[in-house]
């Protein structure tokens, strides 16, 4: 049978949303250690299967892909010390890349979801994917307006600039994607959803329905060499 998520790991995680002290986390710790390990085996499955429709799935494991639960407090207003989530990053080069990929957010309280795309990228990624839509318009419309991207994503999700990128006219077809400082894709996914026996083929199917996306988003880094970086 397929690695499913126990029930157990999102009633940890919503605790976790309720409960975010250091004292709590300590007494509960045991519950923390299994439901990572719940997660964990979800994802070594998952890269197993992904690696059917994407390279970079392959020779990664899932404790390598997952985010630290502790939060970095240092500069935050917000001194909660844990994450309420478990979240892990899917790309070429690890969790830590720039290249676009595939993020998988566990949530209790039916905020979990599955995401892609391309996350903030440095001045000359942004640079480029920017042009690379502007020569490619219609090609990236088809991707992001087709009736079954906007069934499961809604369309392309981040923050926009206010005014016009540097170098472009207000008056480009281009400009609503051209504003945007990251280019997402978002699939919410409710608690029924993901305590569903076939959850792992869930996380699959959206996976697979952004791969388009992030193999646009992905060509114009290459272009410059950004997969180095």
């Amino acid at each position: 049978m397929p690695s499913t998520i126990d029930k157990n790991t999102l009633s940890f995680l919503a605790d976790l949303a309720q409960n975010n002290t250091r004292e709590w986390f300590a007494d509960n710790k045991p519950r923390y250690e299994k439901a990572r390990k719940n997660y964990i085996s979800f994802l070594d499955e998952l890269l197993q299967e992904m690696q059917h429709f994407e390279p970079a799935a392959r020779g990664q494991h899932g404790k390598e892909t997952v985010f630290r639960i502790y939060r970095d407090v240092r500069f935050s207003s917000d001194k909660r010390p844990y994450k309420d989530h478990f979240g892990a990053y899917v790309a070429e080069g690890g969790r830590k890349s720039i290249l676009p990929g595939y993020y998988l957010h566990l949530a209790g309280n039916n905020k979990s979801f599955l995401a892609g795309g391309l996350w903030y990228p440095p001045a000359p990624e942004l640079k480029a994917v920017r042009q690379e839509i502007d020569y490619n318009l219609d090609a990236f419309k088809a991707l992001v307006e087709s009736e079954e991207f906007r069934k499961k994503f809604g369309g392309i999700e981040g923050e926009q600039l206010k005014t016009t990128p540097k170098g472009y006219d207000r008056d480009n077809p281009a400009i609503y994607y051209l504003r945007f400082k990251s280019w997402n894709a978002v699939m919410p996914l409710p608690d029924e959803t993901v305590l569903r026996p076939d959850f792992l083929q869930v996380v699959l199917d959206g996976f697979q329905a952004l791969k388009p996306l992030n193999d646009f988003l992905t060509q114009p880094i290459r272009d410059i060499g950004g997969e180095e970086g």
